[in-house]
């Protein structure tokens, strides 16, 4: 990686985005077809002179909320977004875009008894989140509910960034923005600032998703709904999951998330995805 790795990448990027794709007229007498600087400082609500010091390394710690703004003026792809993300840590040595007071990780692996209760649960869909919600502990039955949508994608599956980072879960969730907004609960303010893992993970979705998930967070409740009806657009037709949490006695704030079909067409359709005979998941009934 280069001294300017950051200035680098803003400029490259920058001269490659024409001003007809951020909505701007062309005019005449442009030297490139891409952006001026003005422009871009404009459409990112930052000072020419600020955006002259990123793109000439003379200012190398951004703030995220810059960040994002460029980003979103830029109309970054979230792979663009990723090494943006990446170029700007790496400018800023060891001084990290947020700060917050040491915290413990997050248990990546529930206690043996949760465990247990988990297969005792099989076939029906549950799943074990710690505070940050990801995905530690799962049954067979939701493992193949929800492989095929892209939700255990990756080394250490996390909700709020699929919903947030994979455009794919507009998709999942017919009720995305509802989906989304009880996901931001999960980092909101209170929690980024005593967590430093909740504000990594705050960070790196701040700069990826943008307004997307800065907006939701501070218009999110204070938790997220422990019950309720939740839709998924699966390959095996449209579900309706009644679902319930229940939190675990840790200190890592883990839950037990445990899905039940809300309709017969959805009872039928787990029977199929899990394997097992007719009738063995039945609907929820008042």
């Amino acid at each position: 990686m280069s001294d300017n790795e950051l200035g680098t990448f803003l400029r490259l990027r920058r001269e490659s985005v024409t001003p007809a794709e951020v909505g701007l007229p062309t005019g005449p007498r442009r030297r490139t077809p891409g952006l001026r600087r003005a422009e871009l400082a404009t459409l990112a609500g930052i000072s020419v002179e600020y955006l002259t010091r990123l793109e000439q390394g003379r200012d190398r710690n951004p703030s995220l909320q810059v960040l994002a703004a460029i980003a979103d003026a830029l109309r970054l792809s979230h792979e663009e977004r990723m090494h943006l993300l990446f170029a700007t840590k790496h400018a800023g040595g060891k001084t990290s875009l947020l700060t917050c007071p040491a915290a413990v990780p997050p248990t990546l692996r529930p206690r043996a008894t949760v465990l247990a209760l988990l297969e005792r649960l099989e076939p029906t869909p549950a799943v074990v989140v710690n505070r940050l919600n990801d995905l530690i502990a799962y049954t067979s039955g939701y493992e193949r509910l929800v492989r095929p949508l892209g939700i255990l994608d990756g080394e250490r599956p996390n909700l709020v960034r699929y919903v947030f980072a994979n455009p794919r879960s507009r998709e999942v969730f017919p009720d995305w923005e509802w989906v989304a907004t009880q996901q931001a609960a999960v980092l909101k303010d209170d929690a980024v600032r005593i967590d430093e893992h909740a504000a990594a993970l705050a960070q790196e979705l701040t700069l990826v998703a943008g307004k997307v998930f800065t907006e939701r967070v501070a218009a999110a409740a204070a938790f997220a709904a422990r019950s309720g009806t939740q839709r998924i657009a699966h390959p095996e037709g449209e579900l309706r999951l009644a679902f319930e949490s229940l939190a675990l006695p840790d200190t890592d704030g883990q839950e037990l998330v445990v899905y039940l079909p809300d309709d017969e067409a959805t009872a039928r359709a787990l029977d199929r995805i899990t394997g097992r005979r007719p009738g063995t998941l039945r609907m929820v009934t008042a």
